[in-house]
């Protein structure tokens, strides 16, 4: 399994959780469509390492709740989960439908640190530590939508899976970003232009 190639720790349950991913979503993906056709053949690489980008950059090892926001089939949230069983994981997306699936995964892997709610993050009167995403929209929208959903404290981040040129988009606030290159510790070819944006809106300069 290429998961264990970059992560070399990973303890019994969450091999075999990673390796339940590989039966379950070509299953519900007969059923209820949350990855393309074309991109299923290649769900370990461009959607559960894709997602694990930001456990391999140590993104997130100082947040005890994440919220991940837009989350489809359940990317990043329930890669990361499996990687971070001692976080909180709540798994936002305003479709039924696809929550239905990413709750059935949740519950078939026995993941115990994830839920998911069929929500926006604007309707959402919570908070947390980190938000996650894959590029659900233009950078800045997605941090004028989220933005109220953080905690108000330095350590506070969005982090952000983000393919392509964005250094236009995110011009005004770059001074509080940090860029990370994907390319930089996976090898496969898809990663070429994938990067990861981690915004601090409230650390100071």
């Amino acid at each position: 399994m290429i998961i264990s190639e970059y992560f070399d720790n990973l303890n019994e349950t969450q091999i075999k959780q990673f390796e339940l991913l590989g039966q379950l979503y070509p299953e519900w993906n007969e059923k209820i469509n949350v990855i393309s056709r074309a991109d299923i053949d290649q769900l370990y690489v461009r959607h559960i390492l894709h997602s694990l980008a930001i456990a391999k950059f140590n993104l997130i090892e100082d947040s005890q709740n994440i919220l991940d926001v837009g989350t489809g089939g359940g990317f990043p949230g329930i890669p990361l989960a499996i990687m971070y069983p001692e976080k909180k994981f709540t798994l936002i997306d305003s479709i039924g439908k696809k929550i239905t699936v990413v709750n059935s995964i949740i519950e078939a892997i026995g993941l115990k640190n994830a839920e998911g709610k069929q929500i926006k993050s604007n309707m959402l009167d919570l908070q947390f530590d980190t938000i996650v995403s894959r590029a659900v929209t233009a950078f800045p929208n997605f941090v004028k939508q989220t933005k109220n959903n953080l905690h108000k404290t330095p350590e506070s981040k969005i982090v952000y899976l983000k393919g392509g040129d964005f250094e236009e988009e995110i011009a005004p606030i770059r001074s509080r970003c940090q860029i990370f290159n994907i390319p930089d510790v996976f090898k496969e070819d898809f990663f070429d232009t994938k990067k990861i944006i981690v915004y601090h809106p409230y650390k100071k300069k």
